[in-house]
């Protein structure tokens, strides 16, 4: 079983930054793939961007390539998504998720492939 943490978001501005975590309980961190997923008001839940942990390989959605950035830390069994100049269409509940084990990335990430999820945690941009 993969448990997954989040933390981080919150209100912020438009064009301001924000940083989110999310820890993964799991020995064999190495071997998933972790995605973020946003849901808009009143939209479906998107992916937004993707990494294979083992080697870093990352996937981005057109809408945030150039100012999202996915990152982990292998040592803390943790992974990041960080986010510069938001807009007020980032807003959202975003989720991490993972796919069981060795079980590759493929974009766009579909949600039925993710069997471990994250509680959520909300984001709003404010214009």
């Amino acid at each position: 079983q993969v448990q997954l943490v989040e933390s981080g978001g919150g209100s912020v501005q438009t064009g301001a930054s924000l940083g989110l975590s999310c820890a993964v309980s799991r020995t064999e961190f190495l071997s998933h793939c972790v995605a973020w997923f946003r849901r808009a008001p009143g939209k479906e839940r998107e992916g937004v961007a993707a990494m294979w942990v083992g080697d870093g390989t990352s996937y981005y959605d057109d809408s945030v390539k150039g100012r999202f950035t996915i990152s982990r830390d292998i040592g803390q069994s943790t992974v990041y998504l960080q986010m510069s100049s938001l807009k007020p269409e980032d807003s959202g509940e975003y989720y991490c998720a993972a796919r069981p084990a060795w079980q590759t990335c493929i974009w766009p990430p579909k949600i039925n492939d993710y069997d471990y999820w994250g509680q959520g945690t909300q984001v709003t941009v404010s214009s």
